[in-house]
C-alpha cells in the first residue's frame, strides 16, 4: 500500500471507530428490543485495524518498528 491509501484507510478506520463507540455507548431502548449489531466488538476491531494502519504509516515514513536484533 502506498502512503495515500494508508492515510485514507487510517482516517476511515478512525471515523468508524468513533462512530461504533458512539453507537455502543448509547443507552439500550427496551421498547425496540435487542441491538442487532454488536457495536462495541466492532469498535475494537476498528481500533486494531487503525493501530495496524498507523504502524504501517510509520514504516512508510521511515520509522523502524518491531523487533530489532543487534549483533
Amino acid at each position: 500500500m502506498d502512503l495515500t491509501l494508508t492515510i485514507i484507510a487510517s482516517v476511515a478506520f478512525l471515523i468508524l471507530t468513533v462512530f461504533c463507540g458512539w453507537r455502543g455507548a448509547r443507552p439500550i431502548n427496551v421498547l425496540k428490543g435487542p441491538r442487532m449489531i454488536p457495536w462495541r466488538p466492532l469498535m475494537m476491531v476498528c481500533v486494531v485495524a487503525l493501530m495496524l494502519m498507523l504502524v504501517h504509516l510509520f514504516n512508510l515514513l521511515g520509522v523502524q518498528t518491531g523487533n530489532q536484533q543487534r549483533y
